[in-house]
């Protein structure tokens, strides 16, 4: 029953992660598949040679990008985004989720800036509990001046979902860097912990255990 059990384990250690990798790629075509409707109905291939042909999309999404992106980029282009982007700020409802949603995807896609770039550590929910948290800023205006320390905004995720979380002010003297890159510390949080990214501790040499409100000591 052991050797049976250790079998079944295997096969599922063999299928889920694919079943689960097909299962998102196909939402994914899916998804994509529909900017086929920015086609007129006479010109879509379905219409064409009779069949849809799944994934084509893909390339359509991918082509709309590429062309959105060299448009945006020169100064007609940037000049018919601010125009558009003046449209929607006089719109009240539009305008505020127009706002967070461009300022989330700026922090997230751009290159520049720490936004993202950097996994942290932070005790929470209370002292003695660690979570794993993403620096999200580290100018926070008043926010900083109010509480008259340095302080930095992190982003603690949720698992196995890390898309919601929530916003931790927390002092810079209490956060811990780590060395994992973003990405292993995103299988962290979404394998339960069961993921744990290896630590190249012998390319750092010995690092003493830093403890939070410890870091500017001496």
């Amino acid at each position: 029953m052991k050797r049976l059990r250790r079998y079944i384990v295997a096969g599922i250690l063999v299928w889920v992660p694919i079943g689960v990798t097909i299962f998102l790629v196909r939402i994914l075509i899916s998804l994509m598949d529909r900017t086929l409707v920015l086609i007129p109905q006479k010109y879509q291939p379905e219409q064409l040679i009779g069949f849809a042909i799944p994934g084509l999309g893909i390339v359509l999404t991918i082509a709309v990008l590429l062309v959105t992106g060299v448009l945006a980029a020169n100064i007609v282009g940037r000049s018919m985004v601010g125009l558009w982007e003046s449209v929607l700020e006089r719109i009240p409802v539009v305008r505020s989720v127009y706002s967070a949603a461009k300022n989330f995807t700026e922090i997230v896609f751009s290159d520049s800036g720490q936004s993202f770039k950097k996994v942290l550590l932070i005790e929470y929910p209370r002292s003695g509990l660690y979570s794993l948290a993403f620096q999200t800023s580290s100018s926070l205006g008043e926010v900083q001046e109010r509480t008259g320390e340095d302080v930095i905004c992190t982003f603690v995720p949720t698992t196995p979902n890390p898309t919601s979380g929530f916003i931790i002010i927390v002092p810079r003297k209490d956060v811990i860097e780590l060395d994992m890159e973003v990405d292993e510390a995103l299988k962290m949080i979404i394998s339960l912990g069961v993921v744990i990214p290896t630590w190249r501790r012998q390319d750092l040499g010995e690092l003493p255990l830093v403890m939070p409100g410890e870091k500017n000591n001496p």
